[in-house]
C-alpha cells in the first residue's frame, strides 16, 4: 500500500510481521531518490513492490537511510542495498559498525525471538564498509539547492539513534523516539503513545530528544510506526504524558509482583491504562493485536531500565 502517492513524500507500508500500518517506508523523491527505513528482509519485496508501483527504479535510489539498527528499522537494509547499485546506507556513528557486522545483533535477536526469527528477519545480509555514510548531530544531507535533511541525536529509545529534518516539509522523520502513532489502524482516531523497548531505553534521554523537537519549526512527524501526524505539538505532550504513566506503572508493578510475574503483569497492567483512556479503542481487533504486542515490548524495556537504576543505587 502507497500513502502520498503524489506527493514529494510517500509512504510504503511494509507490511512488518504480516501487519497493516505496522512499519512504514518513506520515499523522499528529488532528481535522486532517498529511501527512509527498511524494516526486516521479509518487507524487501513489498519495499520494491512499492517503488516499482510509484514507477521508481532501483538505480535512482541514492540514499537509504535508517533511523538505527533495529531490526524492524533496519533489518533488511543490507538486501535492499545489494539491489540498490546506486546507493549508500546513511546510519548513526553508534549503529555503523553493526550494520558492517550484524553478528551480535543477529545473536541478540535469535535470543529473544528463538525458532520464530528466520520467519521474522532472515536473512541479516552485512553492508559494506565502503557503502556506509555516518552521519554526527546537526550534519547536513543536501538533496537538491532547496531541499536539505539535518541528522539529529535523539537518544531515549536507543544510543544508536538519529531524527532527520527535513527543511522542505518542515517536518521530521523520528523513527522510535516520539513513539508510535496509532491513528491509521484506528482509522483516524489520534492516539500516540511512546515506545520503551529493551535494551537501551532511558526515559531522561527520551525527554531531552522531545525537547529537541519541542524547538524546531515542526508541521509534521513522520513515524517508524505509522504514517504522518499533522499536530507535533500534540504529538510531543502526549507522549510525556504517557511516558510518565508508563513509568508509575512500571514502578507500581515491580512493588506489586515478584521478578517472575512482572512482565506479564506489567504488559496487562498498560494495556488496561490505554484501553481505559477511550472506550472507542475496545472494539478494533487490529488495533488491539498491534496493542497487546506494543504493550509486551515496552514492558520488557520499562522493567530492563528500572533494574538498570537499582543496581546504580546499590553501588
Amino acid at each position: 500500500m502507497i500513502i502520498n502517492s503524489e506527493d514529494r513524500i510517500s509512504i510504503i507500508d511494509l507490511l512488518d510481521l504480516n501487519e497493516r500500518f505496522r512499519t512504514g517506508a518513506y520515499v523522499i523523491k528529488e532528481e535522486e531518490v532517498t529511501v527512509i527505513e527498511t524494516s526486516a528482509s521479509p518487507s524487501i519485496p513489498r519495499l520494491i513492490e512499492g517503488l516499482e508501483q510509484m514507477e521508481i527504479s532501483l538505480d535512482r535510489i541514492k540514499n537509504i537511510i535508517v533511523t538505527h539498527i533495529h531490526l524492524d528499522h533496519a533489518g533488511g537494509a543490507g538486501l535492499f542495498l545489494e539491489k540498490c547499485r546506486n546507493a549508500s546506507i546513511i546510519v548513526h556513528e553508534k549503529g555503523a559498525r553493526h550494520l558492517i557486522n550484524p553478528e551480535k545483533l543477529e545473536a541478540g535477536a535469535r535470543q529473544v525471538y528463538g525458532k520464530d526469527f528466520d520467519r521474522l528477519f532472515h536473512p541479516i545480509i552485512p553492508v559494506p564498509p565502503e557503502r556506509v555514510i555516518i552521519k554526527k548531530h546537526n550534519e547536513h544531507l543536501q538533496l537538491s539547492p532547496d531541499s536539505t535533511l539535518t541528522f539529529l541525536d535523539t537518544p531515549g529509545h536507543s544510543r544508536h539513534h538519529f531524527s532527520i529534518y527535513d527543511n522542505k516539509s518542515k517536518g521530521i522523520f523520528t523513527g522510535d523516539t516520539a513513539g508510535i502513532n496509532y491513528g491509521y489502524i484506528l482509522e483516524g482516531e489520534a492516539l500516540y503513545l511512546p515506545s520503551t523497548s529493551p535494551n537501551q531505553f532511558n526515559p531522561e534521554e527520551m525527554l531531552q530528544s522531545l525537547a529537541l523537537f519541542n524547538e524546531l519549526e515542526l508541521e509534521r512527524i513522520f513515524f517508524g510506526h505509522f504514517g504522518i501526524s499533522e499536530e507535533p505539538a500534540k504529538v510531543l505532550t502526549e507522549i510525556k504524558n504517557w511516558l510518565k504513566i508508563f513509568i508509575d506503572t512500571a514502578i507500581r508493578i515491580t512493588k506489586e509482583n515478584k521478578p517472575e510475574t512482572q512482565l506479564p503483569a506489567l504488559a496487562e497492567a498498560l494495556k488496561k491504562e490505554v484501553l481505559n483512556s477511550d472506550d472507542r479503542l475496545r472494539g478494533n481487533e487490529d488495533f488491539l493485536r498491534l496493542l497487546d504486542l506494543d504493550m509486551k515490548v515496552s514492558a520488557m524495556g520499562l522493567l530492563d531500565y528500572l533494574k538498570k537504576t537499582h543496581s546504580k543505587k546499590e553501588v
